[in-house]
């Protein structure tokens, strides 16, 4: 027995691939043609239908995979929000040495780019609610971290895994689980041991689902730590009840009445974009997992755009892709100006597509994720709000 999974060594040295790069590599290198040098382009192809932007995720893991490697890497700031037929990377040097890298490197820009773009539609739908992504469980543990990073990035208020402190600088969220007052048999002896053991500066919230009604439930929670209750949790938005609004409306009309309108209501469980659209004007904040982790797939496409002749650098590519390597201008967000790697804007003056490494050397601080997802709310107060699908 063992976990199907990669070790970062088989990866750094370009194991984890697909075969038919290999066998590139071995004919290239039988037919003397190792310095052939080229510019490859990785740029957003379509996206998913709705979807006006994506967030643009993953840099650091990009540049970690090339570093070391003989090729200078230009991209857009990590966090940046894209359109369709857009650039986002281009990677410099000859092909010999980067051929069989391909494979991983856009595993890692499209996996991070498609989770952290679910994630801060979530949040655009109401940015001023509070966001947790708990979805570590529905996804192999080897990539909890980077399902965390990528939806901390994308806008996620809180990510829940015991490990952030370390890799994120952030300290996991999370309230209790229902296997924890399934144990005590009961919900109180639950809510009074968790507040008991669990150190008091994590915020005391009941999950109020598990045996009884919901309101009161709620009631019972006040009463069972007063003051020292933050807030209540529903997990089951497909109640027996049918209506998840009519709960919290009822749980809210309650609150008010007995002056308790500071305890807040968090939703989790199965949550859409559409739940949540319906519910931001009524609940605190949202728990949401699957339908983070497993996003619809932001396409990016990886393809040689120039070859370097006779000191020259000339357009090159197959049919249907844009030929010559482009750089990346903006005027403001989602409003970009895109021009051939060597010619300088007509309108937009801020240039995105920047050097990142220089013959595999790092030659730009690398932004905290804390900064990168800054950036990114920054982004969204200005973007379109999200067109609903009905899926989650």
């Amino acid at each position: 027995m063992r976990f199907y999974i990669a070790s970062e060594e088989d990866i750094l040295n370009g194991k984890i691939t697909d075969i038919y790069f290999l066998r590139t590599k071995k004919i290239l290198k039988a037919k003397g043609l190792e310095d052939v040098r080229v510019r490859m382009e990785v740029h957003v192809l379509d996206l998913p239908r709705g979807y006006r932007w994506a967030v643009y995720a993953g840099l650091e893991e990009a540049l970690y995979l090339l570093k070391n490697k003989p090729l200078n890497v230009y991209s857009l700031p990590e966090g940046t929000l894209i359109g369709e037929n857009t650039p986002v990377m281009v990677v410099e040097g000859n092909y010999y040495d980067m051929c069989e890298l391909e494979t991983p490197l856009l595993g890692i820009l499209r996996h991070y780019t498609s989770v952290a773009t679910k994630a801060a539609r979530f949040k655009r739908l109401a940015l001023q609610r509070t966001f947790l992504y708990f979805g570590l469980r529905s996804a192999h543990p080897a990539i909890h971290p980077m399902l965390d990073r990528a939806a901390y990035i994308g806008g996620m208020d809180g990510v829940s895994g015991s490990f952030n402190t370390e890799t994120l600088g952030v300290k996991p969220s999370g309230t209790m689980p229902h296997a924890l007052i399934l144990v005590f048999d009961d919900e109180v002896s639950a809510w009074k041991a968790f507040d008991e053991v669990v150190e008091p500066d994590v915020p005391r919230i009941a999950l109020i689902d598990t045996y009884h009604d919901e309101r009161f439930a709620t009631l019972e929670a006040i009463r069972s730590l007063g003051d020292r209750l933050h807030g209540v949790r529903i997990d089951t938005p497909r109640s027996r009840r049918g209506d998840i609004k009519a709960i919290v409306e009822e749980i809210r009309w309650t609150l008010k009445l007995i002056n308790k309108e500071h305890v807040k209501i968090y939703v989790s469980g199965g949550l859409s974009e559409k739940t949540v659209k319906e519910l931001r004007e009524l609940v605190d904040g949202f728990g949401v997992g699957t339908s983070i982790t497993f996003p619809p797939s932001i396409d990016l496409s990886m393809d040689i755009v120039e070859k370097y002749r006779d000191g020259v650098w000339v357009p090159h590519t197959k049919k249907g892709k844009w030929p010559g390597a482009k750089k990346v201008w903006r005027c403001g967000t989602l409003d970009y100006e895109i021009t051939p790697f060597d010619k300088e804007p007509l309108k937009c003056k801020e240039e995105l597509m920047m050097l990142w490494l220089h013959e595999g050397r790092l030659v730009r601080e690398l932004p905290k994720p804390s900064e990168i997802r800054s950036y990114v709310l920054n982004q969204l107060k200005e973007a379109p709000e999200p067109e609903i699908e009905d899926s989650r």
